[in-house]
């Protein structure tokens, strides 16, 4: 051992360390003491060699020559062979504080310089003492330690090992076996040859020189280190003991620093995203580099896919890392990211800055998996008030702000907001679906009271009340596509009432204006197969909520209170009402919110959204109500229009890519025609596979008798 430590295996200083026998020099200490630990693997104490090496601050003397670079290329040697002997020797070396001293100092040397040469050496090393930490959880704390630290541990205990280090090891200062006085001289002589080392500003307790190197690691251009890294990072954060994330998250800058990375890509985003853009850069994932391909290129794409891969990776972390890390990473990234730079953009004034930054929320939103940040996010955009809003209150949180977007005079805005309420929909969080809907369904106040409830829907089938068959909708000449016949006796599965209900909105838009009969891809078993397997998703999504199999019993004596449907319905039955006047674009987006709504199985939805025969109470309306409302406007209006049959199928063949694109007078009308007769076939589909409300029906390869 201390002929490898001499004078003479130091060559000419500009001699690059790759061309001297310093690596073969280092090979063979690794080797003494990987075979000096075997030879005392019964004793289980420290050899002689390793006390050498302790005692006389080796390590301390290879980390000066690496920050030296002395010869050139020594970095790199260094921490390869730092490496390697904290992975090879078993023996509890981070415990030494002349260990503990140069690994923190090459620590500091990792992850500073953008693009470093020995960039691959030091996510190596970073990766053995990930795998330490992950096999002895205590460590953390040594390993994380600031330079105030060392530096009070270095005055008081110069020469001696940290805790634990008492347990089976022998003093340093009294070595197994004497070794020559000229080698400690030899060691001294190589010291005061180095250049100087300049001693770096105090990082202050609690500075953790092993997170900022795996954060400056993870920003590296090269993907295999940047992943190794992030690897290296998730290893630290997920450390089972309750004592080291505690400490992580108070007294290191684990969450700060990656947070601060992620405010910092979302920032350096362009303004100029094109929303539709956003959308289609789906399935970022931190593992996988994302780069740019020529066929779906947009300006400012490489930088997106930076943000949403750095996102997800922190969605990751949070899934995976200790409750008490998770907790506190989540909470920061709402409050840094959500609340300090999100929403001042969500409120603004300016249009491009509105729909930016609800694109790109919504595209986080679609990344979102972690527990405690879908916790945070829904805190964040819904608030934590669960009461029922009064239809004159203001908005009184983001999301009553975003609800109002949904009606914004931008139908692009309103098209981006939509969009995040529709994912939003989708994520496994109750209050959610309860803040938005069923706190204002909550009671049955919608159902009219005094009256007693029909046993089944065959009850209410009465044609003269059904508001479809109105003598205005007879008189105008349209005519219910087929007619509902008398109801029949029920079938012990409830086959007759699902019918009725199917047939109640297969039959809303007349048959002179209808088009799909005519185009084989539109057919309403095409909506049945979609709706079946959505409503499976959902179902499984909400059935750890517990949700009844079937609305509470109304009391006939109770009094009628006012009925609010909430702000979220209300702008959604608006919408739905100037079908016929809106874009395309718009529609379609209203309409496929509804059918999210719709495939919810809780029954005070499906009786709101899908129960054509309910008996509303005065003032209040229902889905059904406002289809209806829509028809008769249609009604009003196309006995102006000539040819409507002709130039509703021109019409829907364009939209289908089957025909060339031709200005009509009347073009928004005639697509709104389209996407309602689509719509009424979507809401029939989805009430025939959730009947009954509280599951799907069996006989799904029969279609319902009398339907289109």
């Amino acid at each position: 051992m201390l002929g490898l430590v001499e004078m003479h295996w130091l060559p000419d200083e500009n001699t690059p360390a790759k061309k001297t026998d310093i690596p073969w020099r280092l090979r063979q200490m690794l080797d003494i003491l990987v075979y000096e630990e075997k030879q005392q693997a019964a004793a289980g104490e420290a050899g002689p060699c390793l006390e050498y090496l302790l005692q006389h601050k080796i390590l301390e003397t290879l980390c000066t020559l690496g920050k030296a670079e002395y010869p050139p290329g020594m970095r790199q040697q260094v921490l390869q062979f730092f490496s390697k002997v904290l992975a090879q020797v078993q023996h509890p070396l981070l415990h030494y504080l002349s260990v503990h001293r140069p690994v923190q100092k090459l620590l500091r040397l990792g992850g500073t310089v953008p693009g470093s040469l020995t960039e691959k050496e030091e996510v190596q090393f970073t990766t053995v003492l990930c795998s330490k930490i992950q096999q002895d959880p205590a460590l953390l704390t040594y390993i994380l330690e600031g330079r105030k630290t060392v530096g009070r541990k270095e005055a008081s205990r110069e020469a001696t090992a940290l805790p634990r280090e008492a347990a089976g090891v022998k003093n340093e200062e009294q070595p197994h076996s004497k070794a020559p006085d000229r080698g400690a001289q030899g060691a001294r002589a190589l010291s005061t040859q180095l250049p100087a080392e300049t001693e770096e500003p105090d990082g202050g307790t609690g500075e953790s020189n092993l997170i900022t190197s795996l954060i400056g690691l993870c920003k590296s251009k090269r993907g295999r280190v940047a992943l190794k890294a992030q690897e290296n990072l998730l290893l630290l954060v997920s450390v089972a003991s309750q004592a080291a994330a505690t400490y992580l998250v108070q007294s290191s800058p684990c969450c700060p620093a990656i947070v601060e990375h992620l405010c910092q890509l979302y920032q350096s985003l362009p303004s100029f995203l094109d929303p539709a853009d956003i959308a289609t850069l789906e399935g970022i994932s931190w593992r996988l580099p994302s780069a740019p391909s020529d066929e779906v290129s947009f300006p400012g794409k490489e930088t997106l896919a930076a943000f949403l891969g750095w996102f997800d990776y922190c969605d990751h972390l949070i899934t995976e890392a200790h409750t008490v890390v998770s907790d506190a990473l989540a909470k920061s990234v709402a409050e840094k990211l959500f609340v300090e730079i999100l929403q001042p953009q969500l409120l603004h004034v300016s249009e491009q800055s509105i729909l930016t930054s609800t694109a790109l929320l919504t595209a986080m939103l679609r990344q979102l998996r972690s527990p405690a940040l879908l916790r945070e996010a829904v805190a964040f955009l819904l608030g934590t008030d669960q009461q029922p809003a009064a239809p004159e209150d203001s908005p009184h949180t983001l999301g009553g702000h975003l609800v109002r977007h949904c009606d914004h005079l931008s139908d692009e805005i309103s098209i981006a907001t939509l969009r995040l309420f529709e994912e939003l929909l989708q994520k496994p969080h109750e209050r959610i679906i309860h803040s938005l809907v069923l706190c204002h369904l909550e009671g049955r106040p919608y159902v009219a009271r005094g009256s007693p409830e029909p046993e089944s829907y065959e009850d209410t089938l009465d044609l003269e009340e059904d508001p479809y068959f109105t003598d205005g909708f007879l008189d105008s000449g349209f005519q219910p596509s087929v007619k509902p016949p008398p109801a029949p006796v029920t079938n012990p599965d409830g086959k007759t009432a699902v019918t009725e209900v199917v047939n109640s909105f297969l039959c809303l838009v007349p048959e002179e204006a209808k088009t799909s009969a005519f185009l084989e891809e539109t057919g309403y078993d095409t909506y049945v197969h979609d709706a079946y397997g959505l409503f499976q998703e959902c179902s499984s999504r909400v059935a750890p909520w517990g949700w009844p199999p079937a609305p509470p019993p109304l009391d006939p004596h109770e009094p009628e209170r006012p009925f609010f449907e909430g702000h979220f319905l209300r702008m959604l039955f608006d919408r739905i009402s100037r079908i016929l006047e809106q874009p395309y674009s718009l529609n379609l987006q209203v309409t496929s919110v509804l059918s999210r709504l719709a495939l919810f199985p809780h029954p005070l939805i499906h009786e709101y959204l899908l129960d054509p025969y309910i008996n509303l109470a005065p003032g209040c309306r229902s889905l059904f109500s406002v289809l209806v409302r829509v028809i008769g406007d249609l009604m009003q209006r196309v006995q102006r229009l000539p040819q409507l049959p002709g130039k509703l199928l021109l019409v829907r063949r364009h939209l289908m890519g089957q025909a060339p694109g031709r200005q009509l007078d009347h073009q928004t009308l005639l697509q709104g025609v389209i996407v309602l007769e689509e719509f009424c076939k979507e809401l029939a589909a989805i009430a025939f596979v959730k009947f009954p409300p509280h599951g799907p029906h069996l006989r799904l390869s029969e279609p319902p008798e009398g339907h289109v």
